[in-house]
Order: C-alpha cells, then sequence, then structure tokens
C-alpha cells in the first residue's frame, strides 16, 4: 500500500485513520502518497501551539525570531535537492519549482532580515509617534503592537506547495506566533516533506509549527478571538469559511487570498516593432506558461488597443507554438502539467464557457505532442488563447478564472475602455502595464489601482531588472479588493502586523517609556555621572541625558559658514533680503550650521565607547536662529537596540537645541553605534 502522510501534531509525526484518498503524479498518474487527517484531536492542536508554540515564540525578541527564521532558511537551502526531485511530480519545471522552492525560502531569509534591520530587538512594536494628550505633557498615548496569544491556521493552495506555506510562516514567526499548516491535498506531499525537514532541524521551538495534511475536521469549532486565518484558495471556499459560527462569533482574524482575473494593458504607444510591444509578448507568454498557468497572478485578460489587436494574437500564437510540453523532469520542456487530472478537466470546462463568448485563436484541443510523456496519463493541457471583439459586453470573460494556460484578449478603443475593462474583473491581486508613455501609465494607475493589491509598470527602462508581472515579492503586499479576497499577505512589516494586536495605551511618558523602552518627552532623565559617551552599551540607561554648556551664534559664525560651505542663500548673507522673508527678521544662522553647533556641544571628544554616529533622524527646525543668540542642547539616551554577535549596539539619542529663551529651535534623533562590554574591554 502506498504510504500516507504524516501529520505534525504536538510535536509528534502520526497518521490519520483510515486509508485516506490517494495521491497521484501529475506526469505519469502513479500512487504517489495516501493523505488523510482523520482521528486527530483538533481541539488539542490548538491548546498545543497557544500554549507551548505561542509561550515559547513569545520570549524570543524580534531578532531572536529573526535570527530563528535566518538558519532555519540556511538549513532549508541545504537539503533542498531532494524537494526539487519530489517536486516534479507536481508537473513543475525546474524553473517553477526554483519559484516555489528557493522563492519560498527566499522569502524567510527577507522576513529575517527586514525584522532585525526595521523591528527592535524587544518583545514590543511601536507603531507611531507617542500622541501628546495634555496640555503639561503628564498625559500621553502610544500604540503598541504585541503578539496575539493564540495561533495562525495557515489554509494553502495547491499551486505553490512550499512557498505558499513559508510566505505565510515567516511573517508569523516573526510576530511570536504559533501556526498549524494545512495545505492543499494534491501537492500536500512537498510540503509534507518541507516539513519534516523543518521539524527535524530542530530550529523551532516546541509546538511552533504544526501540519494538517487532510481536512480540518472540528478545528474551527475550537478558535477563539487570539487565533487568526490565513486561507489561499477559491472565493467560494473562503466565504464558506468565513461564515463559519465561530468565526462570526469570536470575530476571528481571517485574511483571504482568493480568485483573480489579473489583466495586463499595453499601451496604445506599444505598437509593432517597439521594445514595448515584444516585451508584452514574451511577459504575456511567460505568464500563461509559468507554472501551467496555474498561479493567483497569471494574466488572465490581455487588454490590448483595437487596432493592433490581431497583431498581438498573432505574436502571441506564434510565441506559443514554440513551448514545449511534457515531462518536468526533461531539461527539453518548457511547461509541465497541471497538478492533477481533476484539474485538467476543471480547466477544460472552463474554456468551454469562455468560448461561448470568446473564439479560441490558438489551442483548446487535445492534439498536441509531449516530450518524454504520455499525455493520457498525464494531466497535460494545451495553452489556450482565446480573443473576445465585443468585452465590454461579455461576462464570462471577466468571471470565469480557467486556472491553467488560458488568457482571452480584450480589444479597447480608448484608455476609458482599457480602464473599464481592467475594472471589469472585480478586484485583482495584480496587474500590469506595458508602456514607455508616462502620462498613460499614471493614467492607467490612477483608473485602475483601486481595484488591484499589486501593480508594475514595465517599459524598456526597468524590464531587465524587473521580476514581471506575476512575481509576489516578501517586500510588498500579497492580496487585492473584491474577487482577490480583500486581505493582504507579506508587504514587509506590515504582513507581520497581521497576527498581532494593535492596542493603544495610555499613562505618563515615564510609565509608557517604560512599556515601549523608548524614552518620551516628560520622562524621567537620568543624570549619567559621567558624559553618556564614556558608557558601553549596557551601562547606558534610557533617559541618562547631558545638559550642555552654552554656545553664542555671531554674524561671523554665519558668514564663515556661507563661505566655507558655499551655501550663500540670501537668507544668511543678505540682510535687507532677508528681512523681506515673512519667516526671518533679518539674517538667520543656517539649519546645518545649528545641527553643527549643537554637536560641538554635545560630543565627547576622546576616543570611547561611541563607535560612529550613522545618521540623523526626523530632523525638523522650529524657529530661527539669529546672530547673537545663544544654544543649548539637551541629549538625552532615547532607544538601545542590541546587534547581538556584533560587538555593539545601535542608540537612538532625543536632541533637542534650545535658544536664551529656552524656546526649542531644533529637534532630532542622533543615531549611533556603541560598543558592548566585550567589545569595549578588546579595544583598551
Amino acid at each position: 500500500m502506498t504510504n500516507k502522510l504524516g501529520n505534525l501534531a504536538l510535536d509528534t509525526w502520526v497518521e490519520g485513520d483510515g486509508e485516506g484518498t490517494l495521491l497521484t503524479s501529475a506526469v505519469d498518474g502513479e500512487p504517489v502518497a495516501r493523505i488523510t487527517s482523520d482521528g486527530l484531536d483538533f481541539g488539542d492542536l490548538l491548546r498545543y501551539a497557544r500554549q507551548t508554540g505561542g509561550a515559547s515564540l513569545r520570549k524570543l525578541t524580534f531578532h531572536q525570531r529573526g535570527e530563528m527564521l535566518k538558519e532555519l532558511a540556511k538549513y532549508l537551502m541545504e537539503h533542498k535537492k531532494e524537494l526539487y526531485a519530489l517536486s516534479t511530480a507536481t508537473g513543475a519545471t525546474r524553473g517553477d519549482s526554483w519559484v516555489d522552492i528557493d522563492g519560498g525560502i527566499s522569502t524567510l531569509f527577507v522576513f529575517s532580515s527586514k525584522g532585525r534591520r526595521e523591528m527592535p530587538n524587544d518583545h514590543v512594536y511601536l507603531d507611531g509617534p507617542p500622541e501628546h494628550l495634555s496640555r503639561n505633557g503628564t498625559f500621553v498615548g502610544q500604540h503598541i503592537y504585541t503578539p496575539k496569544l493564540g495561533a495562525a491556521v495557515h489554509i494553502n493552495a495547491f499551486n505553490f506547495p512550499c512557498w505558499g506555506m513559508l510566505e505565510k510562516l515567516a511573517p508569523t514567526l516573526l510576530a511570536g506566533v504559533p501556526a498549524i499548516v494545512k495545505p492543499a491535498s494534491s501537492t500536500a506531499y512537498l510540503t509534507e516533506l518541507m516539513v519534516r525537514r523543518i521539524h527535524a532541524s530542530g530550529i523551532l521551538p516546541d509546538g511552533a509549527l504544526q501540519l494538517v495534511c487532510g481536512g480540518v475536521g472540528d478545528l474551527f469549532d475550537h478558535l477563539n478571538c487570539q487565533d487568526t486565518i490565513a486561507f489561499t484558495g477559491s472565493k467560494n471556499t473562503a466565504e464558506f469559511l468565513q461564515q463559519h459560527p465561530r468565526v462570526m462569533s469570536e470575530s476571528v482574524a481571517f485574511t483571504a487570498e482568493t480568485d483573480s482575473l489579473n489583466s495586463s494593458i499595453l499601451g496604445p504607444d506599444a505598437l509593432p516593432g517597439t521594445p514595448e510591444f515584444d516585451l508584452y509578448i514574451k511577459e504575456v507568454t511567460r505568464e500563461m506558461t509559468s507554472k501551467a498557468g496555474q498561479k493567483c497572478t497569471a494574466i488572465r485578460r490581455i487588454i490590448a488597443p483595437a487596432p493592433i489587436a490581431g497583431e498581438v494574437a498573432a505574436a502571441l500564437a506564434k510565441s506559443l507554438g514554440e513551448v514545449r510540453i511534457g515531462n518536468p523532469a526533461s531539461k527539453d520542456v518548457d511547461m509541465g502539467a497541471l497538478a492533477s487530472q481533476g484539474q485538467r478537466d476543471e480547466v477544460r470546462d472552463r474554456v468551454n464557457e469562455l468560448s461561448h463568448q470568446a473564439s479560441i485563436v490558438y489551442g483548446g484541443n487535445d492534439d498536441f505532442d509531449v516530450i518524454d510523456a504520455d499525455a493520457g496519463k498525464g494531466a497535460f493541457f494545451m495553452p489556450t488563447l482565446l480573443h473576445c471583439e465585443k468585452p465590454l459586453t461579455a461576462s464570462a470573460v471577466h468571471s470565469v478564472e480557467a486556472f491553467g494556460p488560458v488568457s482571452t484578449i480584450l480589444p479597447y478603443s480608448n484608455l476609458d475602455e482599457a480602464i473599464e475593462l481592467s475594472r471589469l474583473g472585480e478586484g485583482s491581486l495584480a496587474g500590469s502595464i506595458v508602456t514607455n508613455d508616462d502620462n498613460v501609465a499614471r493614467e492607467l494607475i490612477l483608473g485602475t489601482a483601486a481595484y488591484h493589491g499589486r501593480m508594475i509598470v514595465i517599459n524598456r527602462d526597468c524590464a531587465a531588472e524587473s521580476t514581471g508581472h506575476g512575481s509576489p515579492l516578501p517586500h510588498l503586499v500579497h492580496g487585492g479588493p473584491g474577487r482577490a479576497g480583500g486581505g493582504e499577505e507579506m508587504g514587509g512589516i506590515r504582513g507581520v502586523k497581521h497576527y498581532m494586536q494593535r492596542t493603544a495605551i495610555q499613562g505618563s511618558p515615564q510609565t509608557l517609556t517604560a512599556i515601549g523602552r523608548r524614552w518620551i518627552r516628560g520622562a524621567q532623565q537620568n543624570d549619567p555621572g559621567v558624559h553618556p559617551f564614556r558608557k558601553t552599551f549596557e551601562q547606558l540607561s534610557i533617559g541618562d541625558t547631558v545638559v550642555t554648556d552654552a554656545r553664542e551664534v555671531t554674524l561671523e559664525d554665519i558668514q564663515h559658514f556661507a563661505e566655507f560651505t558655499g551655501d550663500t542663500f540670501y537668507a544668511h548673507t543678505d540682510e535687507e533680503a532677508a528681512a523681506k522673508n515673512p519667516f526671518f527678521d533679518g539674517r538667520v544662522a543656517h539649519g546645518y550650521l545649528i545641527v553643527s553647533f549643537a554637536a560641538g556641544l554635545f560630543v565627547d571628544p576622546d576616543f570611547g565607547p561611541v563607535l560612529a554616529n550613522y545618521g540623523v533622524d526626523d530632523l525638523r527646525f522650529a524657529q530661527p536662529v539669529n546672530y547673537g543668540d545663544t544654544l543649548r542642547v539637551r541629549l538625552c539616551c532615547k532607544q538601545k537596540t542590541l546587534r547581538a554577535g556584533t560587538g555593539y549596539g545601535e542608540v537612538r539619542w532625543d536632541a533637542e537645541v534650545t535658544n536664551q529663551d529656552e524656546e526649542i529651535v531644533a529637534q532630532y534623533d542622533v543615531l549611533t553605534m556603541v560598543a558592548t562590554d566585550e567589545q569595549w574591554a578588546s579595544v583598551q
């Protein structure tokens, strides 16, 4: 009997009860595995995730979780060969598998890097600056993010069994939330193999990841308001799950990525013979045949200028005719099979629906050559191109998705028609525009962006480095409105926030400083005893403050700075002209002269633990400084972020420059690298 896939439950691999459902190869129809989750206690899975996995993850800081993702990515890179070997059974070519396997692992790397660069080495993520709520500054507010205390249930699609899991898992674990992964059955064997390698690595804490191969049983009956559901699949299934009584009564967070009739618009300037026309044909061909068209971001609707629609059809037919179909393990094959014969039959049915309103101009039949495979045993399908003469009055081309290598040409007469055709898709994950006319690009973006989660403009200048129409990136949101599900995934730190609770906290500056570990004006300021630049990272405390002596700004200072730097703007060099400026009474000091003088006042010049100044944030000049004014600086240790293993930490200082009347003239954050105890001891 064919082996059954394992379920990872409570950190133990167990088989489901019964024989389960047989899974077969998309290439030759041979058995691959059986799948069942019958017999699992789904309530136990959720409890274990919350109590064991969540508790362990929340003990780690964002940086520690980011480092964990990095180690996991490196481990999977070392064990990807067997994943590639099994991936061919899903119908994926080497290139398809690279997107799925290497692309998924790269997502771990990206979130690891962004978590360690953009988030604090702490357990609380601050959302924006503090809000000052009282006249005297003793009562303030701050938005914070903390991990939800539940589990994330990930329900994934069949087309990307590795990337689909990792693109959800990376931000979830970075947020400090455990995951229960339920892959689509038809390709679950590849997900299961990857999870086996993840579990064997021992990198994740117990309970951080569990796997369900098969149905979810009564899992939804045990959900609560701290849990999150991230779903990828059909819109009908998403709506069914969203209406589960428990999901509604507990207000369970639900993000969905569903059907998407994505469009690509060819600009009216991109005539045959232009680089943009050739780029368009190449891009559409790639989107139709990559992963055999089984991508939620694939181009389903080709919106082209009516006068050249026939030439677009002819060029695409020629390009598609050069695509070699067959066994994805063969180097001579460009496009493999659909994920299953059932999927192939469904695509065939959808093409029949579309053909009532659009004519087939290429493909659409079962008579095609297959390399190194038996077309009758595999789930192969010929790339199929259709043409709809009256797309504004047709309905099927804007509502029926053939989830395979199928796309329809929709001609337009003007940009307003192109925009309307794009909108008729009722919400898309990804749209693209190919034009070398920036005015056309702007008009199309403004007209269609509200219906898209992501849009890409391609022309001769960016094509060589462009990631293409259908490549979701971890840096950018993946999702879309309407038919596409109305959700978002990834998008850098935005994706992490889906698994966290945003809370508005209010209190005194000192209390909120203690909670967020970022100094707020009005909070306690410490006398460090010595200049804070003499302290190592560990010795520094948030609130350590130095108040400098005063320095007068003279007319000679302003003149010298203007001549020395070349900044001879009239406000600094011409008394009469400066007096005409409504903001000034006469000549004023340069803003950067103020910052330079401030540094001269607060810097401790001797060799010490402060290794470098690497930037200034949020610099604002509150009011002019005239010659004869005196400046004083208050410098306060605002925030500390340890860079583990580097020998230093990053320290953010709150700098406030005041004049002789104690009025603020400049405010900004100074960013420095400060040596740790160990590093400082080694260099003295």
